[in-house]
Formats: structure tokens, sequence, C-alpha cells
């Protein structure tokens, strides 16, 4: 009996400050439940109908089933892919390459890190019509460039070859952000690890491989991360590089497709937003939203996992 008149107080105790961590957490409970768990389970509910923003109607796997056939969920998932697979490495490597650049610069890094940084700060909209402009392959100033050595630059955002590398130059250009991000990393690796290896006769390659990327690893995966997840949500700059470079306005009786040239540039997103925003099956539009919520979470894992291993076997 007195063992458990003494183990009540504890367990008073513990449910108090449990009552007292759910207040605590209320605010972060309360806005996790109205703009994720809400939105998650409205968009499962409607991607089982057939929505037009008016009427509802239950119609099961229909829109599932359609998934599988549609030919430009193929296409506009192979785009996306492309830009995961070729342009978040591009950009992740070439922001390290500027950051390793302008940290080991004795002279005018200041300049430098400023000169990198300013295209970042430019929105998306003005640097993407810009872009396009610039490489206009009749206007354009860098085909023009390009011919006084005897080059015959391409038809950047008209071939769909050169479409999606012509994004990924844009992003290349606009890595600005993400090159400050790894230069504080990178200064606050220990300089005695350096040295160390330095003694060890560690070149500059080992020095990177064995110093410098354990020390960045936390900081590289956010970046890849984050990236991958934006990659997966590109629109903003796909969509305007297709209709500056399509030459359609937005005059009364004009229709513009997403995806110019040949769906090229069509990424899910894009779709997403036509067959929601355009065509108005939002029950389809779900379907696509819980496509890529998918895909990212899967890339998320995965890029987790392997990033794990690398740190056990480091």
């Amino acid at each position: 009996m007195s063992a458990l008149s003494h183990g009540l107080p504890h367990r008073r105790l513990r449910d108090r400050e449990g009552l007292r961590a759910l207040v605590w957490l209320a605010p972060w409970l309360t806005g996790v439940a109205i703009f994720f768990v809400y939105p998650l389970l409205s968009t499962v509910y409607f991607s089982f109908h057939r929505y037009d923003m008016y009427t509802l109607e239950f119609t099961g796997l229909d829109n599932y089933r359609y998934l599988l056939h549609d030919p430009r969920v193929r296409t506009s998932a192979a785009n996306t892919l492309w830009l995961v697979a070729v342009m978040v490495p591009a950009t992740v490597l070439f922001s390290l390459a500027l950051a390793q650049l302008v940290v080991r610069l004795k002279a005018g890094a200041g300049l430098f890190r400023t000169i990198f940084y300013l295209p970042s700060l430019v929105p998306a909209a003005a640097g993407t019509i810009t872009f396009v402009f610039l490489l206009n392959p009749a206007t354009g100033p860098w085909n023009q460039f390009l011919a006084l050595f005897g080059i015959r630059g391409p038809d950047w955002f008209g071939d769909p070859a050169w479409s999606k590398p012509s994004l990924t130059l844009l992003s290349l250009w606009g890595c600005g952000q993400l090159m400050v991000i790894f230069m504080a990393a990178l200064l606050d690796v220990p300089r005695h690890l350096y040295e160390a290896a330095a003694i060890d006769g560690a070149g500059p390659w080992r020095q990177f491989r064995s110093v410098t990327l354990p020390a960045i690893a936390p900081v590289l995966m956010f970046s890849l991360v984050t990236n991958v997840i934006y990659a997966l949500q590109y629109f903003s700059q796909a969509m305007i590089a297709s209709r500056v470079a399509s030459g359609v306005t937005d005059s009364p009786g004009s229709s513009f497709t997403p995806g110019y040239p040949e769906e090229s540039l069509l990424t899910l997103p894009q779709w997403l937003f036509q067959v929601g925003f355009r065509d108005y099956t939002m029950g389809y539009a779900c379907v696509l939203a819980l496509l890529l919520f998918a895909a990212s979470m899967i890339f998320t894992l995965l890029l987790l996992r392997q990033f794990r291993r690398a740190g056990e076997v480091s």
C-alpha cells in the first residue's frame, strides 16, 4: 500500500509535465494540423472524386487509373527527373566550387562574393525573361558573341535538346545564395585539420575528401535535400521560359499549353496546374499532388539514408 501511495505523486508529476509539454506544443501542433494534416487528408479525399470546383462525384480509383495512361504525366515526370538528376547536382557542385574559390582568394574576395551573389537577388520572373532574351538565337548577344569565334549558337529555348540545359544554366547563374551557405560552412572548418593533413602528405584533393567533405556533410545534405524538393516543384522559370520563347502573349483569345518546345519544359507542377486550374479536373490534380508528395518523401529518405551510410563508412 505504501509503495502504491509512494508511486502516485511521481505519476501525477509525470502527467502534469506531459500536460505542460502539450500546452507548449499546442501552437505547433495546431499549425501542423491546419496547414499539413488537413490539406493532405483533403487531397486524398478529393483524389477519389470527380471535382470541378462546383460538383463532387465519387469515382473510386478512376483518377489513379487515368494516371497510368496519361502520356503527359510520363513526359512531365521524365522532365522533372532530368532536372533532379542533372540540374540539382550541377547547381550544388558549381556553388561549392564558387565557394571554394572565393574562400581561397587572397585579394578581392569581397568583390567576387558580391558579383556571384547579386544574380540570386533578381526575381525569378525577371531573371528568366532576361535570360531568354540574352540567349535569343536571332537577337541575343550570347550567340552573337559565339559567332565572333565561328561558333554557331543553338536555339537555346526553342530546341527541345537545349531547353533543359538552358534552364540549368539559369540555375547556375542564380546560385549565389547557395554559394554563401557553402562559404559559411567552409570557413567553419577548423584550420588545424588542414595543417595536420598537409603534414601527413595529403594533397589538395585528399584534403578535400578527408577533411572538407566530412566537415560540411550536414550542409551538403541540407542543400541536396532542399534543391531536390525545389526541382520537384519547379514551375515558374519553366513556365515563363516556355511562354516567352514561344512568343505567346496573354492577349484575349490566345491559348498557351505549358511545355514549349515540344513539351520539353513540361514539369509535373505545370501539368498539375494545367489540369487543376485550367481544365478544372481537381480530383485528378489531387492525384498528381500526391504523386509529387510521394516523390519528395522518397528522394528525401534516399538522400538521408545515403548520407547516413557515408557517415558510418567514414
